[in-house]
């Protein structure tokens, strides 16, 4: 049976240290400046009061039984679904109670909400702006460039995500362009970052966005009406058929001692 010929391309050695480097190091470089911009830029943390406090707590209190039912008995599942559903429905924990059954305040006319705005808005413009720039410069100094081989093999489906830049059909998948490096270093630094600066960092731009796009970022963000969550949750309560993980577990366990 013939085998596939390695496929070798003559490259100069000096790419790695003109090119491959440079990258690297600015990526990490850039990685440093917007952690410690992002530092220099975030709003003093507001205190929050007691009613606001209660409020986000007992949500994520409704949240947490209803995803973790399963480790709870039937009676101490029952026993905080029949506390929070008639609390949650009749509005015992919102921090402002005569606006139930209201609709959600305005963000635009909410100081609190607006700050929250410009600090999104602060920390994406920190790192909209030295990604244009970073790729103005690879695309007017390094663009067509094949700087690096994969150590191990790959399928073709990676082709295009590896290669970006250099327009070829025939050429091994585990080549990777100039380009490609870039975005696999955005992807790839946290580890670096997390060396650096610790790990609660605001170097890595893939946490920062997962961050703001996360569960907790959307629940309690500007617009929403908690009346309406906690309505939610309680139809979620409500609903659950309950069984514990620990059903049954005194014949479970015999039953493997006997095996």
């Amino acid at each position: 049976m013939a085998q596939v010929p390695v496929q070798m391309i003559h490259r100069d050695p000096q790419l790695l240290y003109w090119i491959l480097f440079p990258i690297t190091i600015v990526m990490i470089l850039t990685g440093v400046l917007r952690h410690y911009a992002a530092v220099f830029l975030a709003n003093a943390p507001k205190k929050l009061e007691k009613p606001a406090m209660r409020e986000q707590r007992s949500l994520l209190h409704g949240i947490s039984v209803k995803n973790n039912f399963h480790v709870l008995s039937r009676r101490s599942f029952e026993a905080r679904r029949d506390w929070l559903i008639p609390a949650f429905e009749s509005g015992a924990f919102l921090k402002d109670p005569d606006r139930k059954g209201q609709p959600a305040p305005n963000p635009l006319t909410d100081p609190g909400a607006m700050d929250g705005m410009m600090g999104m808005m602060k920390n994406n413009m920190a790192m909209i702006i030295p990604n244009t720039l970073i790729m103005s410069w690879i695309n007017a100094f390094f663009s067509g460039y094949v700087i690096t081989k994969l150590p191990f093999p790959i399928t073709i489906k990676f082709k295009s995500m590896l290669q970006a830049g250099v327009a070829t059909k025939d050429m091994d998948p585990r080549w990777m362009s100039s380009i490609s490096w870039y975005f696999l270093c955005i992807f790839g630094l946290q580890s670096v970052f997390n060396f650096l600066l610790g790990s609660d960092n605001a170097a890595n731009q893939v946490a920062a966005q997962m961050g703001q796009m996360g569960p907790q970022a959307q629940m309690f963000g500007p617009g929403q009406d908690p009346d309406k969550q906690f309505q939610a949750e309680a139809e979620n309560l409500a609903v659950i058929d309950h069984y514990s993980v620990l059903d049954d577990i005194e014949d479970r366990l015999l039953e493997s001692v006997r095996v």
